[in-house]
């Protein structure tokens, strides 16, 4: 007797659908899987731990509680048996509460006591001095706050960070010419080389190195917004390779990701602050010199922002 159940076949259609999407799927995990693997070891390569502790304030932040926390950024002329000195001093405050950074350029030439040497003298010299360490400690007495990390940049490797990320837009004050690259007043679109050239004119400019920060804040600012869409970039192994090469920084692979996740939407907005002063020669150096005031009102401004 003949079976009388039928066979049903399958439409052939929905087996071509079904090993499209296991082959999808598969790909998408060899993709995920790849991303993170040049992710954990570019941040692996990154990250370098500082003896510093802060006494600036009563207890640690806890990135899970979305706490404001503090950044400074060092833009390090690094050259082969040369470490270089801190051209470029950054502090980025960061609040979540008010979706909001503070990015304030402290001048290299500002006099301050060098913490752990017990003289005054240019800031920047403190990286010279005694590396990321005292940096962070000579910076947070300027500013009398705390300083829960760092980022250190090589600015020669600089321009590779921003061809990685697909250039920048900047928006310049005036034209000028620098390093074989033109300039237009208003926005300019930017690649690697011509951003560091951007950032390392000054003598055309009359704001002297107070414009020279401006720029240097506008090409953070850039490659900060272009990171934000770091989820719709393609070359991401250009990036990690980037960025291994040259930022070092106390920031665990766990951090980074409370802050992807907790603070990212403060990123929307920089809101840029200035310290203003007057040159003054001292022992045939030139120094800027901030009046006690406006060092005040500054401090008072980021401790207000990092809710202290």
């Amino acid at each position: 007797m003949k079976d009388s159940r039928v066979k049903k076949k399958r439409p052939k259609w929905l087996k071509i659908t079904g090993l499209i999407v296991v082959i999808l799927l598969v790909a998408a995990g060899a993709y995920a899987f790849t991303v993170y693997q040049s992710l954990t070891n570019a941040v692996e390569t990154m990250h370098q731990p500082v003896k510093h502790k802060t006494e600036k304030r009563p207890q640690e932040i806890t990135l899970e509680k979305q706490d404001p926390f503090s950044v400074l950024m060092l833009g390090v002329d690094e050259r082969e048996g040369d470490k270089g000195r801190s051209d470029t001093m950054i502090v980025l405050t960061v609040n979540p509460h008010t979706n909001t950074i503070k990015m304030l350029s402290i001048p290299r030439d500002t006099r301050t006591e060098i913490i752990g040497r017990g003289f005054d003298d240019k800031i920047n010299h403190a990286y010279a001095f005694g590396n990321e360490e005292m940096a962070m400690a000579t910076v947070e007495n300027f500013l009398d706050i705390p300083l829960d990390y760092y980022i250190k940049v090589n600015m020669q490797g600089f321009k590779d960070i921003v061809d990685a990320v697909g250039g920048i837009n900047v928006n310049s004050s005036l034209s000028f010419a620098q390093g074989g690259y033109d300039f237009n007043e208003g926005s300019n679109a930017l690649n690697g080389d011509e951003a560091l050239a951007f950032v390392q004119m000054r003598k055309q400019d009359s704001k002297g190195d107070f414009g020279r920060q401006d720029r240097q804040r506008q090409v953070v600012q850039g490659v900060i917004k272009k990171g934000l869409s770091f989820n719709s970039l393609t070359n991401f192994s250009d990036i990690f390779e980037a960025l291994g090469k040259n930022v070092r920084t106390n920031l665990t692979f766990d951090q980074m990701i409370d802050i992807q996740r907790n603070y990212r939407s403060a990123a929307g907005t920089i809101e840029q602050m200035s310290i203003s002063g007057t040159g003054q020669t001292i022992n045939k150096i030139w120094y800027l010199i901030v009046p006690e005031e406006e060092q005040l009102r500054v401090q008072n401004e980021l401790k207000e922002h990092l809710e202290l």
